[in-house]
């Protein structure tokens, strides 16, 4: 087991903190996982898409460049991050129905909750670098979470 506190103290500047920005919607509080990223410019279609492959543990960080006009996350695409074996979603932006997030058991990090749900244009892309939050998110690289905080590690 970790603490993100402990991943701090022990290597330092080796790895990235993000800035806390982010509340904890999911059943689980700690999770990690290789990152796997979606730019989801207020349409979660890529969201999904990623979120019906097999997650093999990883995290899902879903870059809304935090927007707040739109959920990416709800708890239908949740309870199938769950089904489909992924450790954890962190949104920078908004999710929705969080009294249904809280009983999933997956890790789920946003910046607050918003009802409207997104468009469903196709728009976006998939496994780029993303930065917010002061951290890059480099597909392949480890995330732990944890109730205090976002920590990164190079793979």
């Amino acid at each position: 087991m970790f603490t993100t506190a402990d991943l701090s103290d022990k290597h330092g500047e080796e790895v990235r903190i993000a800035e806390p920005l982010f509340r904890d919607y999911g059943l689980r509080k700690a999770f990690s996982g290789q990152i796997s990223t979606v730019v989801a410019p207020g349409d979660n279609s890529l969201v999904a898409a990623a979120i019906e492959e097999t997650g093999q543990g990883r995290v899902l960080v879903v870059d809304n460049a935090a927007k707040m006009d739109c959920a990416l996350l709800g708890d239908r695409l949740a309870f199938l991050a769950y089904e489909h074996n992924w450790s954890g979603v962190v949104v920078n932006g908004c999710v929705r129905d969080s009294a249904e997030l809280v009983s999933i058991d997956i890790g789920i990090k946003a910046i607050g909750t918003f009802p409207r749900r997104s468009l469903k244009s196709g728009g976006g892309r998939r496994d780029v670098p993303v930065t917010f939050a002061g951290v890059v998110f480099r597909p392949g690289d480890w995330l732990y979470a944890d109730e205090d905080g976002i920590v990164v590690a190079q793979a």
